[in-house]
């Protein structure tokens, strides 16, 4: 009688490790995270199911430590992995090699990676605003020309501006090629240069249809834009990147209309207001002065520097007058100090002393005084009280005795 084969629990267990782990390869399941366990190793222990079963998971340390998002109960995720079955208790899990947020969650993460690469690079910086004209002539809208939202901006516009020019550029605002459809919109309007303001926007929806908006290529156009961009997407619950990136975001695309110009009839009743304010103003301004230049005249004041000019006047000519007496004082002092001064001159002048029968001999110009200086033949001068003698000299006498001339006319 043949024993039938008995296989040991192990046995059976890895006859079954091995099929699966052999068979099945590398695989994306997708499912709803449940009984979420962050162990202290650093390990990451959850179950993923959806309405019919589900399926132990398990993602390592090394892995789970780069997970770029918080991973937590009721999250859909996408998990790239191996099938594998722990002998031990006999039960089969996924090892996760990859894990991304699935649907919303997917493109949420995508959204914030993309919000952080562009804030890094300072395409939501302040600093590069642009101020939005206060009163444009010409707005470009950019979104679909079939929706609800061309027609509100239009509306609202014409109404509060009747003279705007609006050029409307059609784009795909969602689905396939939308992102680069609205960049060319942008890039054409730069182009073309002859309008003063964008709108760039669509009508609500979910984020999947808002996409084209948090696309790279979406915020670079509007980012390079030397036009201001009002942004207009979904309602006022919805940002997208193209919201950070613009010079101003509008929560609706109504608002985006009503934000991009102001309403003529309020301008004008201001104006009016302004005018009426500033008449008044003008008014009671000319009257109040009206009122003080007749104080002025009937006043005092007004009179008194005629009659501090008068008192001035007649000192002047008091302190002339003064002057004038001391100055001719002074003349006729100086006149009779000279006068005193010439007496004294003439009578140390050696025309007094040569009127005594004296006379002055010069030699050259320089008066005699030695006899040294004289020598024979030497030309004399001899100044007497009126007129002069010329002669020449033959002898000199040394000592008291004086020398001998021998006139000689000139």
């Amino acid at each position: 009688m043949n024993h039938p084969t008995i296989y040991t629990v192990s046995e059976i267990t890895r006859t079954i490790k091995l099929l699966i782990e052999e068979n099945i390869p590398t695989l994306w399941v997708e499912g709803e995270v449940s009984n979420f366990k962050a162990h202290y190793s650093g390990h990451y222990y959850f179950t993923l199911k959806d309405q019919n079963s589900q399926l132990s998971a398990v993602m390592w340390k090394s892995r789970a430590a780069a997970l770029p998002f918080k991973l937590e109960d009721g999250m859909l995720v996408q998990a790239l992995g191996n099938i594998r079955l722990y002998e031990k208790s006999g039960r089969y899990q996924i090892d996760i090699i990859r894990l991304q947020p699935a649907g919303a969650g997917r493109l949420q993460m995508e959204f914030e990676e993309l919000k952080q690469k562009l804030m890094a690079e300072g395409l939501f910086d302040a600093s590069h605003k642009k101020e939005l004209p206060h009163f444009p002539h010409k707005i470009g809208v950019v979104t679909s020309s079939t929706g609800a939202a061309v027609q509100d901006i239009i509306n609202i516009l014409k109404r509060r501006a009747p003279h705007l020019e609006i050029i409307v550029r059609p784009a795909k605002v969602q689905g396939e090629g939308a992102a680069k459809d609205i960049a060319e919109a942008i890039n054409e309007f730069n182009q073309y240069k002859d309008v003063d303001l964008l709108i760039v926007g669509r009508g609500g929806g979910s984020l999947e249809d808002l996409w084209a908006f948090n696309e790279e290529i979406t915020a670079r156009a509007i980012f390079n834009s030397d036009i201001p961009i009002i942004s207009a997407v979904g309602h006022e619950i919805d940002f997208t990147i193209a919201d950070f990136v613009s010079d101003l975001r509008a929560p609706t695309p109504s608002a985006a209309a009503e934000l991009a110009v102001p309403d003529y009839v309020e301008l004008d009743s201001q104006i009016a207001n302004y005018y009426d304010r500033i008449f008044q103003s003008v008014n009671s301004y000319i009257k109040r002065c009206r009122e003080k230049i007749n104080a002025i005249q009937r006043s005092y004041g007004l009179r008194r520097p005629e009659d501090l000019l008068k008192q001035y006047a007649y000192h002047v000519d008091e302190l002339s007058a003064k002057l004038q007496q001391n100055f001719t004082n002074d003349i006729l002092q100086k006149q009779e100090y000279l006068k005193q001064l010439n007496l004294r001159l003439l009578n140390l002048s050696p025309k007094k002393v040569l009127k005594r029968g004296y006379s002055v001999s010069y030699i050259d110009g320089k008066i005699i005084t030695d006899l040294k200086n004289v020598k024979i033949n030497s030309t004399l001068v001899t100044e007497l009280c009126k007129g002069s003698i010329s002669s020449q000299v033959k002898e000199i006498e040394k000592g008291n005795k004086h020398a001998k001339e021998k006139s000689i006319n000139i």
